[in-house]
């Protein structure tokens, strides 16, 4: 995907992770919407991470009402059904309707005619195709014409995103990527989802730490990372979809404004 005008002005990224420091998550969350004039969008999986976000958009009180952020998630056609459980109990508790992304339905038709309905596990390039179309382009839509991206990313999940801050300006869609919880553990986020009642997924009681599609997604060993369980046939340790990714497949760093 080209890069995108950085819209302007945006606010300066130094700052805020230094005032975000200082900051619990939920003032984090009001920091970021505070920052960004324009549409905020917040793209969720339904993993734990995303989870404890929502829940701290709802206290912020930024998911209803003028200046309510977007939750928007990207429904690839071949999610666990515990996810789409997870998505129904978190519209119920929070009183909101999540908008859903979908792929093309010409683009699967092709790219299933071409690979074969499980072509993914052949290669690299058929898999990272298959996340393209299913997740990369839906993704695009749903970033359109926004000012600012809420992540559940966590610098702890894999190596390639030990460098995840707090803010950082996306070149790759142009725009301010928030990430509130790049500091925390895993232990961090677990307290938060048990003190506070916060519903997620029973598949992360049978060991699944990183869950996108069913195919693409197993349960992970004792002492395994918590991305192990991603297309887990794969030999590459960057084991990323490409939401995240730039065109050279790094991880989206801070780009300065032409």
């Amino acid at each position: 995907m080209p890069d995108l005008p950085l819209p302007g002005p945006l606010p300066d990224v130094d700052r805020l992770n230094v005032d975000a420091a200082a900051l619990g998550w939920m003032e984090r969350i009001r920091l970021a919407a505070g920052a960004v004039a324009g549409r905020i969008v917040f793209t969720t999986s339904f993993g734990i991470d995303d989870q404890v976000v929502v829940h701290a958009l709802a206290q912020a009180g930024r998911l209803h009402g003028p200046g309510a952020v977007d939750v928007v998630t990207l429904d690839t056609g071949r999610l666990f059904a515990e996810t789409y459980a997870t998505w129904r109990e978190t519209e119920h508790r929070y009183g909101l309707r999540i908008r859903a992304l979908y792929p093309r339905t010409e683009e699967v038709q092709a790219l299933v005619l071409r690979d074969g309905i499980d072509g993914f596990t052949r290669s690299v390039a058929q898999r990272q195709a298959c996340c393209g179309v299913r997740k990369v382009e839906p993704l695009g839509r749903a970033l359109a014409g926004a000012a600012g991206w809420i992540t559940g990313l966590r610098a702890e999940q894999s190596p390639d995103r030990s460098r995840v801050r707090f803010a950082e300006r996306d070149g790759q869609f142009g725009l301010l990527k928030i990430s509130p919880l790049h500091d925390a553990s895993r232990e961090d986020v677990l307290a938060l989802i048990r003190a506070a009642d916060i519903p997620y997924s029973p598949l992360e009681d049978r060991g699944f730490r990183s869950v996108g599609c069913q195919p693409c997604t197993r349960a992970i060993a004792p002492g395994e990372p918590e991305r192990a369980g991603r297309w887990w046939w794969e030999t590459d340790e960057k084991k990323e979809c490409g939401l995240h990714l730039d065109d050279s497949g790094r991880l989206v760093r801070i780009r300065a404004a032409a």
